[in-house]
């Protein structure tokens, strides 16, 4: 019985030194194995640091805005601040206003997904139902060649669509563009958009391609049309920032074909060691099918497409670079812009001359002042309408967050 014990005994420790064998030969041959095979770091690097980088934290949040205040006098006796002839009725010449108080939030969602909200909290004042949300749109960049954009935003219709209005040379955009945008072709519309840039051999030319609604902010839209807009931009002169673009699009209302086109051109000079000036120039051209559309039917005259809207305007800006702590440049600048929102049936051109000198305290206007008169000038004078004659003084605050 002491033999049969002992033997068993024997056996299974045989058999857990022959497993301890095993197993130590089994790690060694795998040893061997890695280390004749050499280790792709590339793709380790890739993988882990580029691809599914552990440090890396989404959603990301980013918060800013733009904080707007001013002034406004209306040096022209008879019209209010708003442009309005009231004669010898009630009006006001002067204000206080806030202008803008916008709130912004950006969510990286991933590293090619965003998702991109803008309210103005100022446009509280008024009826807010289609005004306060400004951007609401998420953004899927696949690369440098091909972005795609759902959501409400500025599809890309002229140079103006591409920066914010904190950074305006002048008090505000256009009067064509709110003209344009209140026809579905600027300012901010729901749809889809394409964007991007490539290389045509020295050139770089960036690219925009939308369709949208095309009757503004936060609406459903009122008919079956869509607008269908796109934009080509060439940077010819990289040294004198040298751009030359052309836009156009087509679309449909009410079961009728509208068109707009533009072009726009802007460069940057140094004249010295402080001295600067950049120039913008943009025209377009455009079917005004919100005014044919407002007018009661008896009184439209010929078909829609003989409302047609043209504008042009120049706004030259000279900077001076003051390299101080809390003052960082002044600036000069005068827009003059031409339009006329019916060329061809009863036209009443308005001519619009904006003069201006800001002081930028912080870089980029992150807080800058403006004083400036916006002079606008009408073929013919219309009494108790907007298309009056006006001298309006402004003196505005601005401070980015």
């Amino acid at each position: 019985m002491k033999q049969k014990k002992g033997l068993i005994t024997s056996l299974f420790l045989f058999g857990i030194g022959l497993f301890t064998t095993i197993n130590s030969l089994a790690q060694e041959v795998k040893i061997t194995s890695e280390m004749a095979i050499p280790q792709d770091t590339i793709r380790i690097f890739e993988d882990k640091i580029v691809l599914n980088d552990a440090t890396q934290k989404y959603p990301q949040f980013k918060v800013g805005g733009v904080f707007q205040t001013r002034y406004l006098d209306n040096f022209k006796r008879g019209v209010d601040i708003n442009g309005m002839h009231y004669g010898d009725g009630e009006g006001t010449n002067n204000s206080f206003e806030i202008k803008r108080m916008r709130v912004s939030m950006n969510a990286k969602v991933t590293e090619n997904l965003e998702v991109v909200a803008l309210v103005n909290l100022a446009d509280f004042k008024s009826d807010p139902k289609t005004k306060v949300l400004e951007n609401a749109y998420a953004k899927y960049t696949l690369n440098r060649y091909l972005q795609f954009t759902v959501g409400q935003f500025r599809p890309l219709f002229g140079m103006e669509e591409t920066y914010p209005v904190d950074v305006v040379k002048s008090i505000d955009y256009s009067n064509s563009y709110y003209l344009f945008g209140d026809n579905g072709w600027t300012s901010f519309q729901i749809g889809a958009a394409i964007t991007g840039s490539v290389d045509l051999g020295n050139v770089p030319m960036s690219y925009g391609v939308s369709v949208t609604n095309g009757n503004g902010k936060n609406k459903t839209d009122n008919d079956d049309g869509k607008h269908y807009s796109s934009r080509l931009l060439f940077n010819v002169d990289p040294k004198h920032k040298i751009n030359l673009g052309i836009s156009g699009g087509v679309g449909e209302v009410q079961r009728q074909t509208i068109y707009a086109v533009g072009a726009e051109a802007s460069a940057f000079f140094s004249l010295g060691h402080r001295w600067s000036i950049d120039f913008q120039i943009e025209a377009k051209q455009g079917v005004n099918h919100q005014m044919y559309f407002t007018q009661p039917v008896e009184q439209r005259i010929g078909d829609m497409k003989d409302y047609l809207m043209k504008s042009f305007y120049i706004l030259p800006n000279i900077r001076y670079e003051l390299g101080m702590n809390k003052l960082q440049a002044i600036e000069f600048a005068c827009r003059y812009e031409y339009l006329d929102g019916s060329a061809h049936v009863n036209s009443n051109a308005r001519q619009t001359w904006v003069p201006m000198v800001s002081v930028e305290f912080l870089k980029n206007y992150g807080a800058r002042l403006q004083l400036g008169m916006q002079i606008d000038n009408f073929k013919t004078s219309v009494e108790h309408t907007k298309s009056y004659n006006s001298n309006l003084a402004f003196l505005q605050f601005q401070c980015r967050l």
